[in-house]
Formats: structure tokens, sequence, C-alpha cells
């Protein structure tokens, strides 16, 4: 069995649970590698609450598998029932628009026309622009109830943190991290700094100082990409109002394209750190991430328990917590880095 596969089952397993308590989010973020993978998932959970004829039913009278013949099922599967709605990017922009995003929120606020459930899935929720999150915000915080919101996305760290923190997460991803370059270069000196038996303090200094300088050439180099593409360029004489909705557009853009930029490197560094854990659990040499690195990764893991590499992911995968707080950027580096066991 595949690992894509495992863990499709064990977020489908931990869904399950989670109905069959009677514990049903109103939000939800179904995170992936493959979107038709994570709009089958949400297609499958819009018919298992508004199926007909479930086949199973948990705790709390929930319905826990749906018969996916019934009408509401194909309608459902054909994406055409009136209480389960579909938000994709617009063709041409490639954004979800505030526009789109306002239509739905007046769908989900009528009242349920024939199903238990109003249903609304977002496919590449990262797509919404800055003013269509503003407006499903209030929405996501107090859904109406009877409703449940599913956000798809393969690049979560492009969704603003304040959508994220509303909704329960449940992982689809195949666990291969997919990095630019610069941030293969940084993890590559990171491993290669921390392969001797005793790694130098001075090491992990001197890639805090490389991640530090690498993060703000990217924020340089966002703040003039998209200060070029913004219409505070070519308008100047708008007026004053408008001028200043761009600016606080651009400025909203520019911070999340850099969070979102910065959240590559975190990333980067976690997925080597798991499979230094995987290596201890004396896993396969399937790395997850730069398979060059096999070597390091092995002596790294050989000196560490199970105990101990665990410690490191759980402690790295809480600095990049603190990455979405309004804690000091360099400071969470720094102590996330020297709390490694290495």
């Amino acid at each position: 069995m595949s690992e894509s596969s495992t863990r499709a089952e064990t977020a489908a397993a931990l869904l399950e649970r989670s109905l069959s308590r009677g514990r049903l989010a109103h939000g939800y973020l179904f995170l992936g590698d493959d979107i038709d993978v994570l709009e089958d998932a949400a297609l499958r959970l819009a018919q298992t609450l508004n199926c007909a004829h479930p086949l199973r039913r948990g705790e709390t009278g929930i319905p826990l598998e749906a018969c996916g013949i019934c009408n509401p099922c194909q309608r459902i599967l054909h994406r055409n029932h009136p209480d389960v709605s579909w938000v994709r990017p617009e063709m041409k922009s490639r954004v979800i628009s505030v526009d789109q995003i306002r239509a739905v929120i007046d769908r989900v606020n009528l009242r349920s026309s024939e199903s238990a459930y109003k249903v609304a899935v977002f496919s590449s929720a990262d797509r919404m622009n800055t003013f269509a999150a503003n407006a499903f915000l209030k929405t996501l915080e107090e859904p109406p109830a009877g409703s449940v919101l599913i956000l798809l996305s393969t690049e979560a760290d492009r969704i603003p943190d304040t959508l994220l923190s509303r909704c329960q997460r449940l992982s689809f991803a195949s666990g291969t991290v997919r990095v630019d370059e610069t941030v293969a270069a940084w993890v590559g000196q990171f491993a290669t700094l921390a392969e001797p038996a005793s790694p130098p303090l001075s090491g992990r200094y001197q890639l805090l100082g490389t991640l530090l300088n690498s993060l703000a050439g990217a924020r340089e180099a966002i703040e003039e990409q998209f200060t070029a593409a913004s219409p505070l360029s070519r308008h100047v004489d708008a007026e004053a109002n408008q001028r200043e909705r761009w600016e606080e557009e651009l400025a909203a853009s520019i911070e999340a394209e850099y969070r979102r930029r910065r959240s590559q490197f975190a990333a980067g560094l976690a997925a080597w750190l798991r499979d230094v854990w995987m290596q201890t659990l004396g896993g396969p040499i399937e790395l997850s991430f730069l398979p060059g690195l096999a070597g390091p990764t092995q002596r790294v893991a050989a000196r560490l328990t199970p105990v101990e590499a665990r410690s490191n992911l759980d402690s790295w995968e809480g600095t990049q917590r603190l990455l979405h707080t309004n804690a000091q950027e360099a400071l969470v580096f720094e102590v996330g880095l020297l709390n490694l066991k290495l």
C-alpha cells in the first residue's frame, strides 16, 4: 500500500471517529498533494452527511457511511445538489473572488431545502484573494447552524492564518515536500553541518544567519515583484480612497507571500527531521526530502534514539506554530534551532 493511500485512510479514519462521537466540526481544512483526491474526500463527506439511507450511523445518530446510490448521493456526485456548493478559482484570474465568496455565503445562510446539512466546498482555498478571505472570515467564525465548510488546499501556507486557525485540519498528503533550490540548499547545508558527532554550536548560528539573509532577500524580491504588478504604479491619478485600498491590499499580499516563503524553509527542515526520525525506527531509505542527503540523514539517525528524533520533530513543529504568532521571527528561529538534539 502506498504512503499516500495510508495517509488518506488515516485521515478518513480520524474523520469517521469525530463523526461517531458527535464532534462534527463546522470548518475543515483538507490538505494534500492532489486536489482531485481532496475533492473526492470532500464529496464523500458531503454524501455521508446527507445520505438518505446511510449504511452506518454513529453513537449520536450522525451517518458514518453513505450508500452512494440514493438520490441525494447521486445529486452530490453530479454536483447538482441544492445544499452542496462548490467554489473554485475563476478561469481567467485563477483566484477565488470576493463575489464568489459572498454568493456562497448567501446560499449557506439560506434554510436547507431538503437535507440535514448545508455543505460548501472551497477547492484550492489558497487561491482566495485578500478581500475574499476577509469576507469569508466572519462566516467561518460563526457558521450557520447545520452547515459544514470544507477548505481544500495543496498549498496551505498561502491561506491566511486567520482562516487556518478556525479549521480542523486533516492531511491526505503523501509526505513528499516540494521546495525550490534555495530552500533545498539551506536544508542540505543544515544536514551537512549536523552530520559530525559533536556539531559545533557556531554552525547553528551560521545556519541562522544564512536563513535570515535568505528571508531578507526573499522579502525584498517579493516587494519589488508585487509593487510592480500593483495598480498603484499604473494609476497615479487615482482617488485617495482608491489608492488607500490598493496600498492595503498590496501590503497584505506582500506579507502573505513572505509568510508562505518563510514557511517553505521551516517545512523543508521539518521534512528532513521526519526522515531522521523514520531512520531511527528502522524504516526504509525512502527520503521525503533531498534523496542526496541519505548519508548525513543515516549518520545523524544512528546516534539518536527514536524518542530524541521524535522530540526534534515535535519541537520544530512548535517552532512552526510560533511563526504564526506575533513572536519575533529571528528569536523563534534561534530558539528552535538551538533546541534540536543533534
